[in-house]
């Protein structure tokens, strides 16, 4: 058994080895993974959590590199989840992500830690959410969550971060992509980068006159930037932490943030208990109550969604157990 609250604070000293054990745990669902979140929990909510999303090919590792960069030299401490794509032999993540942002592997304030997305969609990590939590407690001022590039559908990271950064790219036919369901709805900043690229203009122009064309905003509501960046040159970056922190400032102005984390919590819980119940549901499988609704739905005596109310209602009504 591992010594959390031990493993705890040595994370808190900025130690990454620490850091690093409790990701895994989280990770590996643990069973000590309750004692960890436990631990973690009044420890949490300093941290200010950036998502980078894209389509692939957009730059958004070497942008996230810059972007630790800037803050590095800002003297903030910084956290990075790089979700890379699963490998389909192993499980586990590519990690090309850490191979591009190597330039920062020796400062001891920059924690980097790729994870994979093991099927799951969306462009992040089941345990993504956790993993937050271990790099917040362990002291990071910024944390950058970089997912795994997968186009329109990539939009879980704007449920999981602070603020959401758009990478788009001229000449990969992101004018087009920007039109499309979900991309005009997550970003809270848009960044073009690649900027030293024909069509750069163009890019941004289209991206403008899209935002223009989404639900009415009234005096006062954020307008997401666009931002021109040629993030190889560490060029625009400082323009993008501006924007970043002008978001910031408003959400915490208008109580945007708070609301946000709120819902990010209740989205968290959500997915616990929701995985929790399934499990027993599964546990269930030969058990002589599903048995038994099974048959009365397959003879018409009962309807799926009664045999489903009545599933739900036997098992809340037992002795209440600790989700797993």
């Amino acid at each position: 058994m591992v010594d959390v609250l031990t493993l705890v604070e040595q994370a808190r000293q900025g130690r990454p080895r620490a850091v690093a054990r409790l990701i895994s745990l989280v990770e590996g669902a643990s069973p000590q993974l309750r004692e960890v979140m436990a631990a973690l929990a009044p420890l949490t909510g300093g941290a200010y959590v950036v998502g980078l999303t894209g389509s692939p090919g957009v730059g958004k590792s070497t942008s996230t590199s810059a972007l630790v960069t800037a803050y590095r030299k800002a003297g903030k401490r910084v956290g990075v989840l790089a979700v890379d794509p699963s490998s389909p032999f192993s499980g586990g993540a590519l990690l090309g992500d850490r191979v591009r942002m190597s330039e920062h592997a020796s400062d001891p304030g920059v924690y980097i830690r790729s994870m994979a997305t093991r099927g799951h969609l969306g462009g992040l990590a089941w345990a993504a959410p956790q993993a937050i939590r271990v790099l917040d407690a362990a002291g990071c001022d910024i944390v950058l969550v970089e997912t795994v590039g997968v186009g329109q559908s990539e939009v879980e990271i704007a449920a999981q971060a602070d603020t959401s950064v758009v990478l788009l790219a001229p000449g990969m036919g992101d004018g087009i992509q920007a039109a499309k369901a979900g991309i005009l709805e997550i970003g809270d900043v848009y960044v073009v980068n690649k900027a030293d690229r024909d069509g750069a203009d163009a890019t941004a122009r289209e991206l403008n006159h899209m935002l223009g064309l989404g639900e009415a905003r009234e005096a006062g509501d954020w307008r997401p930037p666009i931002v021109k960046t040629v993030a190889a040159r560490g060029e625009g970056i400082d323009e993008v932490v501006e924007a970043l922190e002008k978001h910031r400032a408003w959400m915490e102005e208008r109580g945007v943030l708070a609301t946000r984390r709120r819902a990010r919590a209740a989205t968290e819980v959500e997915h616990i208990a929701v995985t929790a119940l399934r499990s027993r549901i599964g546990d269930l499988r030969g058990d002589q109550r599903l048995d038994s609704l099974a048959e009365r739905v397959t003879d018409g005596t009962l309807d799926p969604y009664a045999a489903a109310d009545e599933l739900i209602a036997g098992l809340t009504s037992n002795e209440p157990r600790g989700l797993s």
